[in-house]
């Protein structure tokens, strides 16, 4: 009689038992037995994955039967795995077997596949100096840990597990991590502005953390969580519109004349158009790349945003360059905040800390940089008063009233 390996008799038991349940209706158990039956499903998942990683470690001579260069390059060619996916998992299969108490844990059902590779993670970015019995503690403190934690809650629980198994080692290694993790970001950072050629930017960056928590800081002084701006079929914009009009608004009211100079001059924007279409608001502006903007986003952009307006004369001669002084002053600001409480478009309640602050009056048009010609408005009603599509009135008691206009109307208006 032919004896068979245990493995190859577990794998047999395995299948004829799946083999049974082919057909069964997981409707008819009851809620508790469904419980039940998830929770041992996810223990024989990672049991079965411990045992494959296991076998995968000592499967070297099937790769060379075939004169593949590993395991993982069989599994390619032989079950059409995918390359990165069977390269990943041959390396993780060499790490548990010098990881005894992962891979029994692992074996087990104690922990999820996810969780070994958080411990094994865990253990890698250990100093490497430490003693044999720190380490030893360290595997077995994360392999307790895991079976109470989610994998996203063991990897933040793993960065500190110097404080828990060496204390008295882990402000120095904890500082010496840090360095290198800020060494590593610094190196991969990297930022691309491309232009789509639709009239949008695509902006692509990988930033030091530091950098990437101060951006959002910023930008949640902008975005409206609570009181946001609807859409034009009454939903709420998503997150990530919000952030992208939230970038918009911190572009415009950063201060040009405290950037480093650029070409010898102080940064700036400049937006060329002529009087004429200035005044009527037709036409469009360009930037000093050639980019064209509308003149209705010229005149907002001219309420908050130090940029400088270009304009010109019938023969291109210049006119007026402005300069940022019409901008509202921050003791100015503090005024608005004080008189408006909050954005002054007709049912908007939108904080001051959110508004910009509007000229009533055009600068175009005369009009002057003061409390009494000035009013607070969110992004939101601010570029409704400089859309041309909307109709703008300014009722009793101060506050704004938008509606759109027809388009009849939308198109004969100046």
């Amino acid at each position: 009689m032919v004896s068979i390996h245990q493995i190859q008799a577990a794998l047999a038991t395995i299948a004829a038992a799946l083999d049974d349940a082919t057909d069964a209706d997981p409707v008819f158990l009851a809620t508790a037995d469904k419980a039940d039956v998830l929770a041992r499903l996810e223990q024989i998942t990672a049991r079965v994955a411990e045992l494959r990683l296991r076998v995968i470690a000592s499967a070297q001579d099937v790769a060379e039967e075939v004169s593949a260069r590993d395991v993982a390059a069989w599994l390619v060619a032989q079950h059409r795995v995918e390359s990165p996916a069977a390269h990943a998992t041959l390396r993780l299969a060499r790490e548990l077997e010098g990881r005894p108490v992962v891979r029994a844990g692992l074996a087990r059902g104690a922990f999820s596949l996810e969780h070994a590779r958080v411990i094994l993670r865990g253990l890698d970015d250990l100093p490497d100096d430490l003693p044999a019995e720190v380490l030893a503690r360290a595997e077995v403190t994360l392999c307790d840990l895991a079976s109470e934690h989610r994998p996203k809650d063991l990897r933040r629980l793993a960065s500190h597990l110097l404080e828990v198994v060496a204390p008295e080692v882990a402000e120095a290694a904890e500082a010496a991590a840090i360095r290198r993790l800020e060494e590593t970001a610094n190196a991969k950072a990297c930022l691309s502005i491309t232009d789509q050629g639709d009239g949008t930017t695509r902006i692509h960056g990988i930033v030091p953390e530091t950098v990437g928590h101060r951006l959002r800081t910023y930008l949640q002084a902008y975005t409206q969580p609570r009181v946001a701006a609807l859409e034009a079929d009454g939903r709420v914009p998503p997150r990530s519109r919000l952030l992208a009009h939230a970038f918009a608004q911190l572009l415009e009211n950063t201060d040009p004349t405290r950037l480093p100079a650029h070409g010898g001059d102080a940064t700036t924007v400049v937006v060329t158009m002529t009087l004429d279409q200035l005044r009527a608001g037709l036409g469009v502006a360009w930037l000093e790349d050639g980019t064209p903007i509308s003149t209705g986003e010229t005149r907002r952009l001219a309420c908050t945003a130090g940029i400088i307006p270009a304009v010109l004369g019938g023969n291109s001669e210049p006119l007026d360059l402005g300069r940022t002084r019409r901008l509202f002053t921050p003791s100015q600001r503090k005024a608005l905040a004080l008189r408006d409480k909050h954005c002054r478009a007709e049912g908007c309640a939108v904080p001051t800390t959110w508004c910009d602050a509007h000229h009533d009056q055009p600068w175009s048009h005369g009009g002057h940089t003061d409390l009494a010609h000035g009013s607070l408005l969110c992004g939101h009603h601010h570029r409704r008063a400089h859309d041309p599509t909307y109709q703008t009135t300014r009722l009793p008691d101060g506050r704004y009233r938008f509606r759109r206009k027809a388009r009849a109307l939308v198109r004969a208006s100046p």
